[in-house]
């Protein structure tokens, strides 16, 4: 299957702060949304950078629609639309305004299309964006992001500003924006029920390392978390264990096979692992 995305071992380093973003790979098929899922300062939005060659990486190899983008690749930014959690756009504009701007920038402007969203998401065209709340203000960015009929959706955090019902009907209109096969959408966000309605892929980083990339399916079917006792924990193979986390009397076991665990250890108690029990076994838990 092609991909519309593709990060290979992509690398950043900032001295200052010491932090690294150290060589990062996943890959994002047609048609598809990933959840890039981590906890503040774990390296999404670094990540995101490099992926729009705003922040230059070291090393590694970034492609967009089968190829490298380059500073003068003008037609390779029209087919991405990118939503960042913040203030996007001047207060003093109105999305009217706003509209007029963007259709100077971007060749594939839709006004009409933008029209429509205004309405869609009840945005106001004409009063100033800094009298948005920050819900609005993350609508009217989801707006300008789709109205010039870009192939892909990069969304920093796109939903934390929004209240359950908002984050729910952006969540449908990023479900219609995939129906179209040449399509994908990169969603980097810390609500991980919302990736858990809409990925189709989740990648887990962390310390700006790659903790974990896999398919929702095979992370809601397929993995499990063993609860076990101390005695118990030291009679795992510890090739089944992805990490473990110790708690008071009972330590969690990530395993990637849950349907094995359970014919393999018949006495312990293996259920289910949601999204974010995932990340909080990655990120708190300890290897073997």
């Amino acid at each position: 299957m092609e991909n519309i995305l593709e990060l290979e071992q992509v690398s950043k380093t900032f001295p200052k702060s010491g932090f690294r973003l150290e060589k990062v790979s996943f890959a994002l098929p047609y048609g598809g949304i990933m959840g890039f899922v981590g906890e503040n300062g774990a390296g999404k939005t670094t990540t995101i950078g490099c992926i729009l060659n705003t922040v230059t990486k070291d090393s590694g190899r970034v492609k967009l629609f089968g190829r490298e983008m380059l500073d003068k690749d003008s037609d390779m930014r029209e087919k991405i639309g990118v939503v960042y959690d913040g203030d996007n756009f001047p207060g003093y504009w109105s999305a009217g305004q706003l509209a007029k701007v963007m259709g100077g920038i971007y060749r594939n402007w839709d006004d009409e299309l933008f029209g429509n969203y205004l309405k869609q998401f009840r945005l106001p065209a004409k009063q100033k964006i800094k009298h948005y709340s920050k819900g609005m203000t993350m609508k009217l960015a989801i707006g300008v992001a789709l109205a010039h009929h870009p192939q892909l959706l990069i969304l920093d955090e796109a939903t934390s500003g929004l209240d359950p019902v908002m984050r729910d009907e952006m969540l449908d209109v990023f479900l219609d924006f995939v129906q179209q096969e040449d399509h994908g959408i990169l969603l980097s966000s810390h609500i991980t029920s919302d990736l858990e309605k809409i990925a189709d892929y989740i990648t887990f980083i962390h310390n700006g390392k790659l903790l974990l990339t896999a398919s929702k399916n095979d992370l809601a079917y397929n993995y499990g978390v063993i609860r076990c006792r101390e005695s118990q924990f030291l009679t795992l193979d510890p090739k089944d264990i992805l990490v473990y986390r110790k708690r008071d009397f009972q330590t969690d076991v990530l395993v990637a096979d849950g349907k094995k665990a359970r014919k393999k250890y018949k006495d312990m108690v293996i259920d289910h692992v949601s999204v974010d029990e995932i990340m909080l076994l990655l990120v708190k838990g300890e290897r073997v």
